[in-house]
This record gives C-alpha cells, sequence and structure tokens, in this order.
C-alpha cells in the first residue's frame, strides 16, 4: 500500500522530533553521566511544556543539568534563583523602577524570563513567593504592577528541594506541588560514572565546551509533535482508572487531580516519542505513572508514620502496586496500524 502525501508528512515529522529528542539526550549526556533515564524525564517535561521538581541532596548536578539544556538549545538562556527565606517575589519577576531621565518606570525583568529556570532549594522561599511562582508555571506569564508580561518560550521551570534539610523550609502547597509536571531526583552516580566525571573535569568542565545542537524552531516541532503520538482509547481509559484509584484508597487523604490524568496521557505521549515511536505502549504508563502521579497525592498522618518504618521508595512502589489492583493493565493490542517512526 502506497502512503499518502499527508502520511509521508506526518512520518517525516516524527522522525525530525524524534531526532531532535536524541540530538538533545547525547548532547546532555557527554555532561551528565550515568542519568539517561532521569534526562528522559526531563525532556519529556520539555516536550509537554510542563515543570520538574527534583528532591535530591545537593552535588547531583542538578544545575549542570538544567545549563546543559539551555546550552543545548541554540540561543537559550538560562538563569539559577537560589531560594532564601527573604528572597521576595519581585527578586523572581522583576521591578518598575523610575527612571529620571526619561521621568517614566520602566520594567527590569527578573530571572523568571529565561528558557531555562532553576529554582534551587524552593522550599526555603516563603508562602507569598512559592505563591508569586504559580501563575509562570501555569500560564507562561507574570503581572507585575498590572501588567501581564510573557515569558520565553521555550521555558522549562527545574526546582529542587533538599530532603535532608527541614529547619526554615516551608512545604510546597499541594496546589503548587500539582503543577508541577512530574517529581524525580538524579541521586548519586555509581563509581564508574563518578570516576569518569572526575576525568572528564581534568582540564576544565565540559559544560564549557559544550555546543548547541539544536534550535529553537526545532523543540517547537517537538512540542507539536507529541500532540500527535497515538494513543489507544483502551490505555486512556486506564489512565483514567489509575489516577481515579489514588483517590480510593484508605491511606490516601486527597488523591490526584484530573490534572494528573493529563498530565500522565501528556507525558506518555512524549516519553514514546523520545522513545522513537509515535504510538504509547503500556508500559510508558507503568514507567511514568509515579513521577508524574506520586507528588500530586496527599497521605493521611497516620500512614506518614509507617512510611517512616519502611521508607519511601518502597511506599511509591506499593501505591503503583495497589492502583493497578484495582485498574488493571490492559492486555489488548493498543498499537493498532500505526507504524513505528522509521530509523533512517
Amino acid at each position: 500500500m502506497t502512503a499518502t502525501g499527508s502520511e509521508l508528512e506526518r512520518n517525516r515529522a516524527f522522525e525530525e522530533a524524534a531526532s531532535t529528542a536524541q540530538c538533545l539526550l547525547a548532547n546532555i549526556e557527554t555532561v551528565v553521566h550515568g542519568k539517561s533515564q532521569e534526562i528522559r524525564l526531563v525532556l519529556a517535561a520539555l516536550a509537554c511544556e510542563g515543570h520538574v521538581l527534583f528532591e535530591d541532596v545537593p552535588g547531583t548536578a542538578k544545575t549542570v543539568l538544567a545549563r546543559a539544556i539551555a546550552q543545548s538549545i541554540e540561543d537559550a538562556t538560562t538563569t539559577r534563583i537560589q531560594c532564601t527565606p527573604d528572597l521576595q517575589p519581585t527578586d523572581v519577576m522583576g521591578l518598575s523602577i523610575y527612571n529620571q531621565k526619561e521621568r517614566d518606570f520602566e520594567f527590569r525583568p527578573g530571572p523568571i524570563f529565561a528558557n531555562v529556570v532553576l529554582v534551587d532549594e524552593i522550599n526555603r522561599a516563603m508562602p507569598k513567593t512559592q505563591s508569586a511562582l504559580l501563575e509562570a508555571m501555569a500560564e507562561q506569564q507574570v503581572t507585575v504592577d498590572g501588567v501581564t508580561r510573557e515569558l520565553r518560550k521555550p521555558f522549562l521551570l527545574l526546582a529542587t528541594e533538599n530532603p535532608i534539610e527541614h529547619e526554615g523550609t516551608f512545604p510546597l502547597p499541594e496546589a503548587q506541588l500539582d503543577r508541577f509536571f512530574l517529581k524525580t531526583g538524579l541521586g548519586y552516580p555509581d563509581g564508574d560514572d563518578e570516576l569518569r566525571i572526575i576525568r572528564d573535569q581534568r582540564d576544565g568542565h565540559p559544560l564549557g565546551r559544550l555546543a548547541s545542537v539544536v534550535s529553537m524552531q526545532e523543540i517547537e516541532l517537538l512540542q507539536q509533535a507529541v500532540r500527535r503520538v497515538y494513543i489507544d482509547d483502551i490505555i486512556q481509559r486506564w489512565i483514567v482508572d489509575l489516577v481515579r484509584a489514588t483517590r480510593e484508597l484508605d491511606s490516601v487523604a486527597i488523591g490526584a487531580s484530573v490534572r494528573g490524568s493529563l498530565a500522565l496521557e501528556r507525558a506518555v505521549r512524549a516519553w514514546a516519542l523520545v522513545d522513537g515511536r509515535d504510538y504509547v505502549v503500556p508500559e510508558d504508563v507503568h514507567e511514568l505513572f509515579l513521577p508524574v502521579v506520586a507528588h500530586r497525592v496527599v497521605f493521611t498522618p497516620a500512614f506518614l508514620v509507617e512510611v517512616r518504618k519502611v521508607g519511601w521508595a518502597q511506599t511509591m512502589e506499593e501505591l503503583r502496586g495497589r492502583c493497578m489492583e484495582r485498574a488493571p493493565r490492559p492486555e489488548a493490542d493498543v498499537r493498532a496500524e500505526v507504524v513505528p517512526i522509521s530509523s533512517s
């Protein structure tokens, strides 16, 4: 059967989008070693115009990852915001300053006006400053002095919080946690990767040698291609059932919202594309359920006491298992007539 012009155009678009994702992944891996899975998660968030929350200890290459993404995209900019209790919303968003020469107020943009923004130790900022980020994360715009200003595109916010220091922190409200597309961590590298990091930095940091490999337009085409990745009705139904299952567990005070269903559906599309496919399979949902949904769940106080005994990782695996017991994985063929992206 001969492919039509529209089918050829569609396949070509997917091939180019998959190539963009692979170029980004390969380029970032030259400076962030041994974290392919975590980098793919961040690229999936970038492809979906979402944001990422890292819960991790210091020194695990979070800043390096943010800078590597920005440097891999031609003309992209990156900024870093170090959160402290005295950080004010204007320190993030910017403010209007009176220009005596022009006799008028002029706006001085804050660090939020960049393509890749790293918000370090976000839970050390006061709730007022945390709330100021909500509009930027949800609508890619900020309002200062009654004037709404668009942020740069693409816009990716990477926030970190330290799990081992609790003094002087302000827990993120549920509404803000729900705005993060996914939550993950980088963790320490294994011995071989750590040795490679030491050798790579013998003659300077490899970020200084990192070149851009994709353009802004290619990122935009990548984001458009995600919307056209095929997902079967059976998998969409399964996603809804899984998210709804979080609301029915005795250990959960507040289950994942509809925003969780929307995010998981978009995330598996992007994950498939990064993996070189233009269709979603059940394994994608299984892989992304915890990074996309778990941080949207609020557990009961009694259950959190038990968590301290068994550990967070085991608890999350139990959460996924119990949700999948209530919403079993579909066994039907969900690939339909979709042809995988050509590797040529």
